[in-house]
């Protein structure tokens, strides 16, 4: 079965790791075991939800032609991440939608994310915000949809 996904959440990755506007972010791909204590995360292809189910993406696709060509469509879970050591969410939501916005600057540069036959965008957002005793968390969930061929 041909899915295009892992193209399209190696190439985020690459484009958050190669982006100078997200210096000081932690870019993973997926969930990541590390002992790093960075405030700002992009994780691409998870939710930042360490009790989650680890959704990444989901796609469907369908016949594009009779030569065994088909269309997919596809949504791949992206999370910008801002933990602050105080109570200031104000600044963690400022955070994540600094993330998240170099994220949607990508694709209005070059839709296709440089792969052939395919165009993806973010289609949709959720905000997440939590205070606790360690201190604020936001969470900026981004949906990037989009269709290719395989």
């Amino acid at each position: 079965m041909g899915s295009r996904i892992p193209e399209v959440i190696a190439r985020l990755t690459a484009l958050g790791k190669a982006d100078v506007g997200l210096d000081g972010v932690q870019v993973s791909d997926g969930p990541e075991v590390t002992g790093t204590s960075a405030p700002d995360w992009l994780l691409v292809g998870f939710d930042g939800d360490q009790t989650g189910d680890f959704e990444a993406a989901q796609s469907v696709s369908d016949w594009a032609d009779l030569g065994g060509g088909r269309e997919e469509e596809f949504q791949v879970t992206v999370a910008a991440l801002a933990k602050r050591g105080d109570t200031d969410i104000v600044s963690a939501r400022a955070r994540v939608y600094e993330i998240g916005d170099r994220v949607e600057a990508w694709m209005h540069a070059d839709p296709t994310l440089g792969l052939d036959s395919l165009q993806a965008a973010v289609v949709g957002t959720r905000l997440v915000q939590d205070q606790a005793g360690h201190g604020s968390t936001a969470v900026l969930l981004m949906t990037v949809a989009g269709r290719g061929f395989t």
